[in-house]
């Protein structure tokens, strides 16, 4: 155990960990270079847009970081977010009257009141409309916890609505108060097993893996017994929120209970893999993998062509597809999705084409990731008339463009193009979001352009849009990195009356003299037209660079023996 336990303890010791939340509450039962932009012919761009607007869009994630594939599991059991939690209709006149006496409730003098005021109403409660309150007050724990109250006194709070109100309560670390719901449950003789698999994954999240872990331990003293399926909840839990360190710990810790199998390992090396990206910890996961004589599986070759893909390592990538196909795997969708990004970003279009002709010849259907793997890393190329080609074969195949989509083109517009992106994101339903707005700022800061992004701040109202703390930063590190700092002084003022809190670097920031601010604001700028005029006279030599690149990298397919 000893021999298990000290590389880790190593490793620890090595490594920063990624979070640094410190949860305030303790509960007692578990104390045991920057390039110009390019002006496009954008009126081609929107017309093959406005052309998919009848086209039903495939889901979409909102970041604003592109990845080829989603590092989440689109189907997690503890996602309420997920559209199939919400069965009920929000606007519900009974409903919308109900949420109406919940918010006047605060005016009571005392609980017993305020539950007698709703006694009053004469609203015939049921088990439905609780559900449903809990979770239009989902931000406002006390009153979604006042309307599970007043529906467990009249016997409508069931174990569905009892769930959606633990994880509420995790959300707003209110842990001590949803242990004290799943105490009433148990004497219930209400099943608890779910609810305390809500608290590992709510632990987990709120960044406490040791809570989860002891959360696994005492299910026994709810009459629970802790299984496989509860054991690879905790797995998922922890490598899902960036713990995924102490999920390989408590793995092998617990190998004597659970014994080491391949789907454990694939939850592990899908956290090093896909969530915190570290190629050197998944291939010591995949050497460990072979020391104790365990087989990879499909699972386990995709995580790992994923991980080599993101990292632009397109050799070991297609090494392992051919090791799959010849150990009889299949690829599915992911893997080659993946490829087609590696291939993509390492300037071999033509190639990453073979893999979609070659995936289409297997039978899978390629889908609205399928051509963003290749949209978005010819884009930051500003290989955008490529781009465009992508995206009008991506429409011929009755696939809508995603956020993702939109985001890349960004890349190449200027203020009137990305306005016309921007409109054709909202009517295509796809936001804009805040993350568009960061994607769209950060830009034209980089490029040296304060007025745009001034223009664009403008311009988030119309969206409906809220501009948060993260929008208020990168707006004032921005125009005091340019110069313009009477104008981030003015909104860090607005920033701080609005109740943000205040942000030391900031502050140092706007601290320096205005003179020396402005001088670096206008030495910046001319930097950036100089090299925009180099740029525009080395457009032959940048495309020789990207004809030469092609023909390394079809050397290296080539060397590498594998058929595409």
């Amino acid at each position: 155990m000893a021999n298990l336990i000290l590389p880790f303890l190593a490793r620890r010791l090595q490594r920063t960990p990624p979070h640094l939340f410190l949860l305030s509450h303790i509960i007692p039962s578990l104390s045991s270079s920057p390039s110009p932009p390019l002006q496009l012919p954008f009126h081609f761009l929107f017309h093959a847009f406005h052309q998919t607007s009848p086209i039903p869009t495939l889901q979409t994630h909102h970041f604003s970081t592109f990845q080829p594939f989603s590092a989440h599991n689109l189907d997690d059991p503890f996602d309420f977010n997920h559209p199939r939690f919400r069965s009920y209709d929000p606007h519900d006149r009974i409903l919308l009257r109900f949420l109406e006496l919940l918010r006047e409730v605060p005016h009571c003098p005392s609980e017993a009141e305020a539950m007698t005021s709703l006694d009053d109403s004469g609203i015939e409660v049921n088990s439905e409309m609780i559900y449903s309150a809990v979770w239009e007050l989902r931000e406002e724990w006390r009153l979604a916890l006042l309307a599970s109250r007043w529906g467990e006194k009249w016997g409508c709070t069931d174990e569905k609505s009892s769930n959606l109100m633990i994880w509420v309560l995790g959300n707003h670390r209110k842990f001590n108060t949803a242990w004290c719901l799943i105490r009433d449950m148990h004497q219930s003789k209400v099943d608890t097993r779910r609810a305390m698999l809500i608290m590992i994954d709510r632990y987990a999240s709120a960044n406490d893996p040791s809570k989860a872990i002891g959360t696994f331990h005492i299910m026994e003293k709810f009459r629970l017994s802790p299984d496989q399926q509860a054991f690879h909840t905790v797995l998922n839990a922890l490598c899902k929120y960036g713990n995924v360190e102490e999920a390989e710990e408590f793995m092998f810790v617990n190998k004597k209970l659970f014994p080491l199998q391949t789907e454990g390992f694939n939850i592990i090396l899908n956290g090093w893999c896909n969530i915190s990206l570290d190629i050197f910890e998944a291939k010591r996961v995949w050497r460990e993998m072979s020391k104790c004589c365990i087989t990879p599986d499909a699972t386990s070759y995709t995580n790992m062509i994923s991980c080599f893909t993101k990292v632009g390592n397109l050799f070991d990538s297609l090494r392992l597809y051919a090791e799959m196909k010849k150990r009889s795997w299949v690829p599915g969708l992911k893997v080659y999705n993946s490829l087609i990004y590696v291939l993509t970003c390492q300037n071999c279009l033509e190639q990453a084409l073979k893999i979609l002709a070659k995936m289409k010849g297997s039978g899978l259907q390629p889908d609205s990731a399928t051509y963003n793997s290749m949209i978005h890393p010819l884009c930051e190329a500003k290989m955008f008339e490529e781009a465009r080609n992508i995206l009008t074969t991506m429409m011929e195949e009755n696939l809508g463009p995603t956020m993702e989509t939109y985001h890349a083109f960004l890349e190449g517009a200027g203020f009137e193009g990305t306005l016309e992106i921007l409109n054709q994101m909202r009517k295509a339903g796809l936001g804009p979001t805040g993350d568009s707005f960061l994607i769209i700022l950060s830009r034209f800061f980089k490029l040296g352009q304060p007025e745009n992004a001034l223009k664009i701040w403008g311009e988030m109202k119309q969206y409906e849009v809220e501009p948060s703390h993260t929008h208020q930063s990168v707006l004032v590190q921005g125009l005091a990195t340019c110069g313009w700092l009477t104008k981030a002084r003015d909104f860090y003022a607005d920033m701080r009356s609005k109740g943000f809190a205040d942000d030391p670097k900031l502050k140092k920031l706007l601290k320096e003299p205005a003179q020396d601010s402005m001088h670096k604001g206008k030495r910046r700028v001319q930097r950036l037209n100089r090299e925009r005029w180099m740029n525009h006279g080395k457009g032959r030599r940048v495309r020789w660079k990207i004809h030469r690149n092609k023909s390394r990298k079809k050397k290296e397919i080539k060397k590498s023996n594998l058929e595409l």
